[in-house]
């Protein structure tokens, strides 16, 4: 036995050094890659999601071979030309300056697949999927310089280990469809978890995930802890923490009425901040994406669930849509998921520290292109602006991108024969161009050709000089071409060219307030046809005739949970609920559907209704006169049992006026301050300065000398003066002088009569001497003069009385009312003053009359000398007065 020791420990000294050389095989053999060092052989990062679900965790072979491999890689399919590409850094230059890394093709689906990349060269700073034909950044990871010193340290090697914020350790389907997903990666040590939600749904729908109460004898949404994520309608990602305690939307609480509903854990009076934090979200490729971080122990004990680590527990989730926030309610709130059970809502076990990975392969949503659309209507010009680049479809792109109506390198939709006006603001520096080639810039510059079918170096503008540019695609036209700028690549996106359309059926189209709702129709002999689309995703879409939706005749779309589209009128009296009324209106061949939450409807009225005694029997058309339209959205609508819930989230801010028969359209504007200023004037004119002349001819002729004339004289002038101020403004701001609404006809009537005045003074009859007889002419005018001068008085009132109702019926103002009553007392305050001067005036000739007898005091013109608007009535003719000796001339009636 004692021979055996030696042998004994020999052999376990090589046991030992041989296990310590296979533990430090892998190391050693991947270091034998001569393009490698033992920090490279460390190495592992995530790809980032750019575009076409792109999933993976990217690292070394650990078999000694200069390879790069790749697990749970996940892609969505891309053109044949797409490869794994080596670059420089992930800029257009960069990436078109680079090669192809692999030759494998990329135009197939991956589902979790492991790949492995062999290179014969130093590994490039930057690895990306990319397609050279569109300049298609699919993501890309940051690689080590594998011979670089500096990442000998263990520190190096530690900076060089990424993780993306769509990869999670775990994950599992929740609907049986498989298009709504959790992912979570825990963090016991932190006493937090973060949780990823992954949908194929629409941008305008919501995803839920929470706990239920664990107090619960089954599982059940009454109580539950949930996190409601989306996107508001500028595509911003949100993460907002929700408690349920009833099961219906949220009702904020009135007076002593409690808050209900599926509700913000922020509203309830003694509810604590979120315990959730956003992390991360996008829209990619038709999913949404959001990544939250969640304590697993709130502070908020009444709202939030407390979740154990290592314990399983109940959780539900659904999808529906979301009301965005309006004037009641400041939060997106989700409307009832409305489908069958484990289809968009649902319960499951979950315990969050078992690994799990049920999820195989990306998420493929039928409709992948999120970009907004706008579609080409005849006659309706696109306006072509530039601004910085926020959600550009397809990565990498330069900083400042193409903007149609407003919307960032939107989806263009043309018809072949329609002619496509563009009126190009977007600045000199570009060039709007229809190309054939998706990158734009100027294909000849990469040794590439391009058919171009409109626009070139000359089509570029400013807002004070924009450029007109007008294709017609025809039939030789592609199904799919690109608007771009000739100077810089990658400013435009896609224009899908198609058979037929809205813009063939009907003879007119033109685009409505904020460039939201198209408004299409067709006038026959005694009915029109209207069509409207709405440019952006929502639950309904409703279009009213009048100057808001208050008082307006309404249609309202809507595609139901059956996916049956609906057309419902109304009449709309107030802001509420209750003020919407349904009325039984004779709308005939209605359509309407949805395509990608974009509402499109149709229907034929008559012009006028074959009705007498309804609300809506008074909703006439007159293609004559202008039509007044407005429009407005929301998320949800119902054919009855309608509630505040149904308000818009978003409406026009003022009324378009249609022109009929000339099939086009001018903004009303908001001309309220303007004739404001114009009413003022007019009622300075009117109220004081031409009502105080009369006066002062009528009741001051006492003054001494000729002061009474003076002041008549000075206050018409000042008053016709300030009615012509007030016309030209009025004018100059609407643009024109059109005669046609009854204040209008009033006004020019009392304009008439006032320019008169003067005209009449200029040629009047001199005065007769004292004693003297007047003569005819003299008389006759004095009778003209007093006639045409009250009469333009009152028809003035009329003026500024008609003005006041032309002003509510224009812009519906509320205090319109309180001023047309204070106008009224001014007008009767001012009748009772002439009333009371001439009481006085009637008594005091009573008085000379009974002083005379048969005779007449003076000559035979009126005496003067009493100034009616002294308080007593005395004399303050000073000759009179002073000299205490009055002068009598006695002459007998008969004479």
């Amino acid at each position: 036995m004692a021979a055996a020791d030696p042998l004994l420990a020999i052999l376990a000294t090589g046991a030992l050094l041989l296990a310590a050389l296979a533990a430090a095989a892998p190391s050693s053999a991947a270091s034998s890659c001569p393009y490698t060092n033992l920090t490279a052989a460390n190495f592992s990062a995530d790809l980032t999601m750019l575009q076409h679900q792109l999933r993976g965790t990217v690292r070394l072979a650990a078999n000694g071979t200069c390879a790069l491999e790749l697990t749970r890689f996940d892609l969505l399919p891309a053109s044949p030309s797409a490869r794994f590409w080596a670059a420089d850094g992930p800029s257009m230059a960069d990436l078109a300056a680079g090669s192809a890394f692999s030759p494998l093709p990329l135009n197939r689906t991956f589902r979790n697949a492991s790949l492995e990349l062999p290179f014969d060269s130093p590994l490039p700073p930057l690895l990306a999927l990319y397609d050279p034909d569109t300049s298609s950044d699919f993501g890309h990871v940051f690689l080590p310089n594998g011979t670089a010193s500096d990442l000998e340290s263990s520190d190096a090697a530690d900076a060089a280990v990424e993780r993306a914020p769509t990869m999670f350790d775990n994950c599992i389907p929740l609907s049986e469809t498989e298009t709504y997903r959790l992912r979570w990666t825990l963090n016991a040590s932190a006493g937090t978890v973060e949780i990823g939600l992954e949908a194929a749904i629409g941008s305008e729908y919501y995803m839920a995930f929470g706990w239920t109460n664990p107090k619960a004898n089954s599982p059940a949404m009454i109580h539950a802890d949930v996190v409601v994520a989306g996107f508001t309608e500028e595509g911003t990602p949100f993460a907002e923490d929700y408690y349920i305690s009833d099961y219906t939307e949220c009702t904020l609480g009135m007076d002593d009425s409690p808050v209900s509903g599926v509700c913000p854990d922020k509203v309830y009076e003694d509810g604590n901040n979120d315990s959730t934090s956003l992390v991360y979200g996008h829209r990619r490729d038709g999913v949404s994406f959001v990544r939250y971080a969640r304590k697993l122990d709130s502070e908020d004990a009444k709202y939030d669930v407390p979740v154990g680590a290592t314990e399983e527990m109940a959780v539900l989730w659904a999808i529906g849509k979301l009301r965005p926030p309006d004037t009641l309610r400041q939060h997106y709130l989700p409307q009832n998921h409305g489908g069958p059970k484990d289809t968009t809502f649902g319960f499951a076990r979950l315990n969050l520290s078992e690994a799990v990975d049920n999820c195989i392969g990306p998420l493929d949503a039928d409709n992948k292109e999120d970009q907004e659309r706008i579609i080409a209507d005849r006659e309706t010009p696109l306006v072509v602006t530039s601004a910085p680049a926020v959600r550009y479809p397809n990565p990498p792109n330069p900083d400042k991108v193409i903007y149609i109506n407003k919307k960032e390198a939107p989806l263009l939709k043309v018809e072949r024969g329609v002619p496509v006006k563009f009126s190009v603001q977007a600045g000199h520096d570009v060039a709007l161009y229809i190309t054939s080639d998706p990158i734009g810039g100027n294909a000849t510059l990469r040794n590439k050709t391009e058919v171009i079918y409109a626009g070139g170096p000359d089509a570029h503008g400013v807002l004070a000089t924009p450029k007109e540019l007008v294709w017609l695609p025809d039939r030789n036209t592609p199904d799919l071409v690109y608007f771009q700028s000739l100077y810089e690549q990658k400013m435009g996106w896609k224009v899908q060219v198609v058979d037929g359309g809205l813009s063939d059926m009907y003879n007119s189209s033109v685009l409505l307030d904020d460039q939201q709702v198209t408004l299409f129709w067709s006038l026959s002999q005694d009915s029109i046809s209207i069509a409207a689309r709405g440019e952006k995703k929502s639950g309904y879409l409703a279009i009213g005739f009048g100057s808001g939706m208050v008082n307006s005749y309404t249609y309202v779309a809507w595609v139901g949970d059956d996916g049956v589209g609906r057309v419902k009128s109304y009449w709309i009296d107030g802001k509420s609920a209750a003020g919407i009324h349904p009325t039984s209106e004779n709308i005939t061949f209605v359509r309407c559907k949805s395509e990608n939450g974009i509402i499109t409807f149709e229907f034929t009225r008559p012009l006028k209704p074959p009705c007498s005694g309804k609300v809506e029997c008074k909703n006439i058309i007159d293609p004559t006169t202008p039509l007044k339209v407005v429009w407005a959205m929301g998320a949800r609508w119902s054919a009855d049992d309608l509630t505040d819930s149904n308000m818009h989230s978003v409406t026009s801010s003022r009324p378009i006026r249609v022109l009929l028969l000339r099939g086009s359209a001018e903004a009303e504007q908001d001309l309220r301050p303007v004739l404001a200023v114009h009413g003022f004037m007019m009622f300075v004119a009117w109220g004081i300065l031409l009502p105080g002349g009369i006066m002062a001819a009528r009741y001051l002729k006492s003054l001494k000398g000729d002061g009474w004339y003076q002041i008549h004289v000075y206050l018409q002038y000042s008053g016709i003066a300030i009615m012509f101020l007030g016309v030209l403004f009025a004018a100059a701001e609407l643009r024109g002088f059109f005669v046609t609404s009854v204040h209008v006809k009033f006004g020019v009537v009392a304009l008439l009569l006032a320019v008169l005045q003067p005209l009449n003074a200029k040629f009047r009859p001199s005065k007769p001497a004292h004693g003297e007889v007047p003569s005819r002419n003299r008389i006759l005018w004095e009778y003209l003069h007093v006639i045409t001068g009250r009469s333009a008085i009152i028809v003035g009132v009329v003026a500024l009385f008609t003005g006041m109702k032309h002003l509510g019926h224009r812009y519906d103002s509320e205090n319109v009312e309180e001023l047309t009553w204070a106008l009224m007392l001014w007008v009767l305050s001012v009748i009772v003053i002439v009333l009371c001067l001439e009481y006085k005036e009637v008594k005091r000739r009573g008085s000379d009359r009974s002083v005379r007898g048969h005779w007449v005091l003076g000559n035979t013109e009126e005496d003067d000398s009493v100034d009616l608007l002294h308080p007593d009535g005395t004399a303050r003719n000073s000759e009179s007065s002073t000299s205490g000796v009055m002068e009598v001339q006695l002459e007998p009636l008969t004479r």
